[in-house]
């Protein structure tokens, strides 16, 4: 399939803070980079796999009081593909989180992360300690991420492991012939009340953006969406030891993507870590944006 056009978004004229513009990672690849343009310190976001800005109503309220720079990950919303198809993964997205600081002027930031996200940021604390003041983690563990998922159903870490990679190769091969179904899906508000009442995922704060972030995420084709993922399994759980800025995790009780007692015991070996469990799921910014950004604000108070 070929590549999606790197399309460069108006600004929105529906209330929300967000603007987008194009940065070139190391490697050449472009992304579509994004900013809410809010006063305020700034936060690096290192973003779910695949998802996008609507996923987090909190931070395009022109009234949140962080600034966040972002980016979309590698052939998904807007961002190329890099010529080198097998250059992605949490190596390849560290780099590009890099290239938006720099675009952006930042020397050095607070990162957020959420689900594979968190990974991300971790890695890029543990390589350049230089460049993070700080570190929040929203429902996403500090490597081996697969292994963490199906927590809430008790299954075994090997299992869980051999299981969600299993199916993310499944994925892969059926891709092609489930893209036009998944990218042609209609998400009405009958779909998302559905899907809001699955277990998956809780009733969210915003239906219309988290329409929206759903119709968004939906338009990565299944087959390169697995392919991100097979590769970000390859992702080794990171060393903690040398974490010494503020660092806090806010997890969801129900969450069967990203393990919350996973998350606890990270947050054990950091010193001075703060753990907060939130009754929701793996979709917190979504389902529980105001407690998201009150304790990113906590955070950002104790980095000063």
């Amino acid at each position: 399939m070929a590549d999606r056009a790197l399309t460069l978004a108006p600004p929105a004229d529906d209330g929300l803070a967000l603007r987008y513009y194009a940065v070139p990672s190391r490697d050449g690849t472009v992304l579509q980079a994004w900013t809410n343009d809010v006063e305020g310190p700034t936060v690096l976001l290192c973003n779910g796999l695949g998802t996008n800005p609507y996923a987090w109503p909190s931070l395009l309220d022109p009234a949140c009081g962080v600034r966040v720079v972002s980016w979309n990950h590698r052939g998904t919303g807007g961002s190329h593909r890099p010529v080198d198809r097998e250059h992605v993964g949490i190596d390849a997205f560290a780099e590009d989180a890099l290239a938006v600081m720099d675009h952006a002027g930042l020397d050095s930031a607070v990162l957020m992360g959420w689900s594979m996200g968190v990974n991300t940021m971790f890695e890029v604390a543990v390589r350049h300690p230089e460049r993070v003041d700080g570190l929040f983690a929203v429902g996403g563990v500090p490597g081996d991420t697969f292994a963490s998922m199906l927590a809430p159903l008790r299954v075994p870490r090997p299992v869980s492991k051999a299981l969600t990679v299993g199916a993310a190769r499944v994925a892969k091969v059926v891709g092609r012939g489930v893209t036009p179904w998944t990218t042609g899906l209609a998400v009405g508000p009958a779909t998302l009340r559905a899907l809001s009442h699955s277990g998956f995922m809780l009733p969210v704060a915003d239906e219309e953006l988290s329409r929206r972030a759903v119709r968004e995420f939906l338009s990565t084709p299944v087959e390169w969406y697995a392919h991100l993922a097979l590769h970000s399994s390859l992702h080794r759980r990171v060393s903690l030891r040398g974490i010494e800025v503020p660092t806090s995790f806010l997890a969801g009780r129900y969450d069967v993507l990203a393990s919350s007692r996973d998350m606890r015991t990270a947050a054990d070996r950091i010193p001075g870590a703060v753990y907060e469990e939130l009754r929701a799921t793996h979709f917190l910014p979504m389902e529980r944006p105001h407690e998201v950004i009150t304790a990113l604000r906590a955070l950002l108070a104790r980095v000063g």
